[in-house]
């Protein structure tokens, strides 16, 4: 904890005033151009990562980045959502999972969370993401299978994303874009799922043009 209080009076002495004018512009209101949905990880900073500065992207976490489908009990994920797209109009959503993710290898092994019921209920939300690695994955295992449950559980966040009336609505009208991410910790590297392709690539190669999902074919 004090090593938190020594980083909040860092913050104020060398931080906060050179963006003093931002800072005071933002306390009369918000204007984010992206939703940014990430899991809940320590090792994950979307600001850093991003390089974007405070009022850039409404950020959303939680264990898995995981998007409860339309007709699932509303949650406070969903009325984030709801608020970013409805209310603050982003013109971009991302959903962006990470390598080593822990809810990820509980989805693969629900003997490791057995004892957390409610994360364990939670990671119903994905169990699409389970059936379709258990399906179509058998030959991997150890961080080849995690990595190909992370990048299969953010189309799938994707798509359930697709499911929210508020969501189709702004997609149909063409002023609203998904992006599905991967993120690489030990690396820093970050992929894209690129839409024509039905692969994820360097962010570098991504073109975010075509929002059309299609399920890609593994090159694992």
């Amino acid at each position: 904890m004090q090593k938190l209080i020594e980083g909040i009076h860092q913050f104020q002495e060398e931080n906060f005033r050179p963006l003093q004018g931002l800072f005071e512009k933002l306390s009369r209101g918000q204007n984010p151009e992206t939703l940014f949905i990430t899991c809940s990880d320590s090792r994950i900073d979307p600001n850093m990562l991003t390089q974007s500065q405070p009022g850039d992207l409404f950020i959303l976490r939680n264990a898995g980045n995981i998007v409860p489908s339309h007709g699932a009990p509303y949650g406070g994920e969903v009325a984030t959502i709801e608020f970013a797209v409805g209310g603050l109009y982003v013109k971009d959503i991302i959903i962006c999972g990470h390598s080593h993710c822990g809810a990820m290898k509980g989805l693969l092994q629900p003997e490791m969370v057995a004892n957390l019921p409610a994360l364990s209920s939670w990671l119903s939300h994905a169990e699409t993401t389970r059936r379709i690695v258990k399906d179509n994955y058998g030959h991997l295992e150890g961080d080849r299978l995690v990595t190909a449950t992370v990048e299969e559980n953010v189309l799938v966040q994707l798509e359930n994303l697709r499911t929210l009336p508020f969501v189709a609505s702004r997609l149909v009208k063409g002023d609203l874009h998904l992006h599905g991410w991967v993120y690489k910790i030990e690396t820093g590297e970050v992929f894209a799922y690129d839409y024509a392709s039905g692969q994820f690539v360097p962010i570098a190669q991504y073109k975010p043009n075509d929002n059309t999902l299609r399920r890609r074919t593994s090159t694992i």
